[in-house]
């Protein structure tokens, strides 16, 4: 069974889940221990004062838990798996009625564990939520992760970016309608990973865990909307996303800075249910700018640009999007190479493959893209910047850089390879 309990349990065995006994304080205390478990590697389950569930987090924080949660003992696996999913035929495997698996549950938004995680931030926000829509234009259903801020009890703001949920809620708005919507928090990771990938528009994120998972899920529809929503869910609520809109943030990023206000939609939630099994009544928290939060975002992008890249060098040893570029901005690709072209080939590959990169560094196999060192004195010794450097102005990249136009910006690439007819002057000493 693929739940979110299920998966706790493996990391419990591995002695990476801890309990934090004292009930906090939603504002900010929760951020607190979540940085000290980021930083250890751990997985935290906790309690705010304002609910009752039991909260979960840094629940996928390091690649070695995200590959657990995958099934699989490297990169290369752990890639390929996304990427058959991502280009196989969504299967929806509907086996159980909703009111015989979830309890409708009589309170409002305000019992759920909502959190203020900085003190600059614009409200406060639940970090895991898996929307779930039915696309109007053609046959078939979204799922995304959005950030939700609390209004009031049955009311709360959806940050939407320019992707396809927004094209659904724009596409009923022109006709005067309301977008319904399922919300569902507290699921295996492997699905958050598939609603945090971009499959094309109109394949269902969630029915590919088949391919995923290497075994379907259960679904089940909701009462109201009829949307499919896994059935091992802690939690999920039925509502409509409506041209209300209100003020939503600021609230950080990826690279722990704070996105600006916006004026966003609101979603009057109109029902709230919980899993009948306690025992999943589980809530995500997920960090913002944390381990999880950059691996959940990057590591599709991290599959995609492993796969452009390796159509067009030799061998691909190891792709990295990194942490301190939000695992978003920065690459560092490590390849064999049969001509000294090869390396700027893999950096324009690249940058076609995830647009919203900025730099790229490509390496020879004996440097480790995992370690900053090893990249900076390949960089070092390895690069001449008249010879080694790609540079292109003003181009399409990531409105997450704050030095970028609006998302204009200049991108670059380094060559750090050695020349293939010198390889011995470059060679480093060994022990």
């Amino acid at each position: 069974m693929y739940t979110l309990a299920s998966f706790l349990k493996l990391l419990e065995d591995d002695g990476l889940l801890i309990k934090i006994n004292s009930v906090l304080e939603p504002y900010l205390e929760p951020t607190r221990e979540l940085m000290k478990s980021d930083v250890d590697g751990t997985t935290i389950l906790f309690k705010v004062r304002n609910s009752d569930l039991l909260c979960v987090g840094n629940v996928v924080n390091t690649r070695g838990k995200l590959y657990r949660a995958l099934g699989v003992l490297s990169d290369e696996s752990a890639y390929t798996k996304l990427l058959n999913a991502l280009n196989s035929k969504p299967e929806l495997n509907y086996v159980d009625e909703f009111k015989d698996l979830f309890t409708y549950i009589n309170y409002g938004l305000d019992k759920l564990p909502f959190i203020k995680f900085f003190e600059n931030d614009g409200g406060m926000y639940v970090t895991s939520s898996i929307v779930i829509a039915r696309t109007p234009d053609v046959e078939g259903f979204n799922a995304s992760v959005h950030r939700l801020m609390f209004i009031d009890r049955e009311r709360v703001a959806i940050r939407i970016v320019p992707r396809h949920l927004y094209r659904i809620v724009s596409l009923n708005s022109r006709v005067g309608k309301d977008t319904p919507v399922a919300i569902v928090v507290g699921v295996h990771p492997a699905l958050m990973l598939l609603a945090s990938s971009s499959p094309p528009y109109g394949i269902f994120e969630l029915g590919l865990a088949k391919e995923l998972l290497g075994s379907s899920i259960r679904f089940c529809r909701t009462p109201k909307y009829d949307l499919p929503v896994p059935c091992d869910s802690a939690l999920v609520m039925e509502g409509r996303i409506t041209n209300e809109y209100v003020s939503e943030g600021p609230f950080p990023d990826i690279l722990s800075l704070y996105d600006r206000v916006r004026q966003q939609p609101i979603i009057h939630v109109e029902s709230i249910y919980l899993n009948v099994s306690r025992d999943e009544q589980l809530f995500h928290v997920i960090l913002p700018g944390g381990m999880e939060h950059k691996l959940l975002m990057g590591f599709p992008r991290e599959a995609s640009i492993w796969d452009v890249v390796r159509k067009v060098v030799p061998k691909v040893v190891k792709v990295r999007l990194t942490p301190a570029g939000g695992c978003w901005l920065h690459a560092v690709i490590s390849i064999e190479k049969n001509s000294d072209g090869d390396a700027k080939n893999a950096i324009l590959a690249a940058f076609a493959a995830h647009p919203s990169l900025k730099h790229v560094v490509v390496v020879d196999p004996d440097i480790d893209p995992d370690n900053p060192v090893d990249v900076e004195w390949a960089i070092a010794t390895r690069f001449q910047a008249g010879e080694d450097l790609i540079l292109i102005r003003g181009v399409r990249g990531s409105t997450l850089d704050p030095s970028s136009d609006d998302g204009i910006t200049d991108k670059l690439g380094i060559d750090a390879t050695a020349p293939l007819n010198k390889l011995e002057l470059f060679r480093r000493v060994r022990t």
